[in-house]
């Protein structure tokens, strides 16, 4: 938190270089750009349809996706304080939103997209966060 602002930006670092958690570092970085490209090539895209894309991502590198998002809405305030309707407000599996509506202002929206993958045998994952919707 920077005063009222919240900040969604994370990264997956490896100590040392098992090349298990290396790959997935790697696999977790790509699938974050693949998943904002495939944003960015469907304009009207919900957010259930890239949460799915999210899944897929994962799957396609050998990996499960585990979070339970991949994404929220982002502003002036800490999104574990949004009251009401949350899944409306994130990247969720139950969320038929379009991403590209505007809020109740008129206003655009900016999403944060997150890339959640797990190996649950090894027991280890990795996360890569960063604002979607600019860039």
């Amino acid at each position: 938190m920077f005063e009222d602002w919240e900040a969604d930006f994370g990264r997956t670092f490896v100590l040392g270089s098992d090349p298990v958690k290396v790959k997935l570092r790697d696999d977790i970085r790509k699938a974050f750009l693949a998943g904002k490209q495939y944003f960015q090539a469907h304009p009207d895209i919900t957010a259930v349809e890239l949460y799915r894309h999210a899944q897929k991502l994962a799957r396609d590198s050998g990996w499960e996706y585990g979070g339970p998002i991949a994404g929220h809405l982002i502003g002036q305030f800490p999104h574990e304080r949004i009251a009401g309707d949350k899944v409306t407000l994130y990247v969720h599996p139950d969320n038929p939103k379009k991403m590209r509506d505007l809020d109740a202002q008129g206003q655009e929206r900016h999403w944060i997209f997150e890339i959640h993958f797990v190996d649950r045998t090894r027991q280890i994952g990795g996360f890569y966060e960063e604002l979607l919707t600019v860039g």
